[in-house]
């Protein structure tokens, strides 16, 4: 029997073309071979989401077309709005985000993905997560305008006012590096549930699930809530000394594949410097202090940066509160998800793999029932 590996770590069990993560050199590339510092500069979060369905970045017209169809889908349907306000508005937004986008996807019968679901799905995230933030503010959901980008509509439905186009430049940045990121663990559960010959909604509601867990996409809210611990950068190094003495992990360092400093960390570190910072100096020391004693505790782990802290910053100067950073994670993988479920119906099969028994050899008879 082939050996066993704890969370399939090194086991290849997908061949994408969607994004590849180089751990070892610290590249995120996406599809058609571009680098992910290459894209943030100069592409939308709707051109990246093209680029990870079709394989190429879209030409004027195809990006208009592309603003256009996700404009028209934004809206919820009435199962879905009749769920969102049937919720008790204090919900876990993630519990909301699920909830109601498997209400929108409801069919009467099973129906194959296609690329249509795929940018009505990604199009009504952002509608779902402003509803769901503003309904625990005890206020009325704001309807969706057109003429908004992806990002900056998210932002004027929480809000219910024109965002600042600096604050939707820093969430549009954030979205194209979140897109997509490898075989990880939503993914994985999406491309699962792909292999079933399920719908894209189930698809994405498994992802949805996946991400909620605090080992995954609930990382940057705990990044977050450690630096509110921590206060100020006068207090770092204290409050990390104390924090190790007591064997607690660090929020936002280490990777499961990166053994360098993560390549987004870096990009959103050098926008949190503009976008927040004060709270960028509190970071700033964090980082260098939890560095620090991570390399003297422990010299042969590569516990870098990740993602997961400097985006924490970066998404609170454009307003978001830390309860709602896993649903703005999962309003960016949607795309990614979609994308690996759209590659996987070329070579459909259902995904099953081993396991080994650990418990007694058979032989046992069962004479308490023989007794009855």
């Amino acid at each position: 029997m082939a050996e066993f590996s704890p969370g399939l770590e090194g086991v290849v069990a997908a061949e994408t073309a969607v994004s590849e993560v180089d751990g070892a050199n610290g590249r995120l590339i996406y599809r058609g071979g571009y680098l992910i510092e290459d894209l943030v500069p100069i592409a939308s979060y709707e051109e990246v989401a093209y680029l990870l369905w079709h394989g190429e970045l879209p030409n004027e017209r195809q990006l208009d077309a592309l603003r256009q169809q996700m404009a028209a889908a934004r809206n919820l349907n009435q199962s879905a709005r009749g769920t969102l306000m049937a919720i008790d508005p204090q919900t876990d937004p993630m519990d909301v985000l699920r909830t109601v986008v498997s209400a929108q996807g409801a069919t009467r019968s099973l129906t194959k993905p296609t690329l249509e679901e795929a940018v009505a799905l990604t199009a009504v995230f952002p509608t779902i997560v402003g509803a769901a933030y503003r309904r625990r503010q005890g206020k009325e959901p704001v309807e969706p305008r057109p003429d908004l980008g992806h990002a900056a509509n998210l932002l004027w439905m929480m809000e219910g006012q024109e965002p600042q186009s600096d604050k939707a430049h820093w969430l549009d940045a954030y979205l194209v590096l979140l897109a997509d990121h490898g075989l990880n663990a939503s993914t994985f559960a999406a491309r699962v549930v792909a292999s079933t010959g399920s719908d894209l909604t189930s698809c994405v509601v498994g992802a949805i699930a996946a991400l909620k867990g605090p080992a995954h996409g609930g990382a940057t809210f705990a990044a977050r809530s450690m630096l509110d611990k921590i206060g100020s950068a006068d207090n770092a190094e204290k409050w990390l000394s104390d924090a190790h003495a007591r064997h607690e992990r660090f929020s936002g360092f280490g990777h499961r594949v990166y053994r360098t400093y993560d390549p987004r960390a870096k990009i959103l570190r050098a926008m949190a410097k503009t976008a927040s910072p004060d709270l960028y100096k509190t970071a700033a020391r964090t980082e260098e202090v939890a560095l620090k004693i991570l390399h003297e505790a422990h010299p042969e782990r590569p516990n870098a940066t990740n993602v997961d802290f400097w985006a924490s910053v970066v998404l609170t100067a454009t307003g978001i509160p830390k309860e709602l950073f896993t649903c703005v994670f999962a309003t960016s993988r949607v795309v990614g998800w979609t994308a690996h479920v759209l590659e996987s119906l070329a070579d459909l099969r259902i995904i099953r793999p081993a396991s080994r028994w650990i418990g007694p050899e058979p032989g046992k008879k069962p004479a308490q029932l023989a007794e009855r």
